[in-house]
């Protein structure tokens, strides 16, 4: 494993007799050959970019996307993940020498 990024997801829970908000804490896990989500796992040959946008005063509070073959996949952040994308983009560069990032 290269490198980890915590995220969370908030769910509302609602009974008949009330209603919960739960936060589940999780992590994206970068490897050399894909990048892995509790419930996702996406190969590095069809991730095509990542990009955060922070919300709020706290620098490291926002929304990491991960741009992929399949769509936008957003992933709440606490934390902020410049390491987790500069770990990426190393990899992108190091298998596509010459080419450039390789991104869209």
């Amino acid at each position: 494993m290269i490198s980890v990024q915590p995220y969370y997801k908030v769910e509302r829970v609602v009974t008949p007799l009330e209603q919960q908000t739960v936060t589940h804490y999780r992590t994206l896990q970068l490897y050399e050959s894909k990048i892995v989500s509790a419930y996702r796992e996406f190969p590095l040959s069809e991730v095509y970019d990542l990009s955060f946008k922070r919300i709020g005063d706290n620098p490291g509070h926002g929304v990491l996307y991960l741009h992929a073959k399949q769509g936008v996949f957003p992933y709440m952040v606490e934390k902020d993940p410049a390491n987790f994308i500069n770990e990426f983009m190393k990899l992108m560069k190091k298998s596509a020498p010459g080419k450039g990032s390789g991104f869209l």
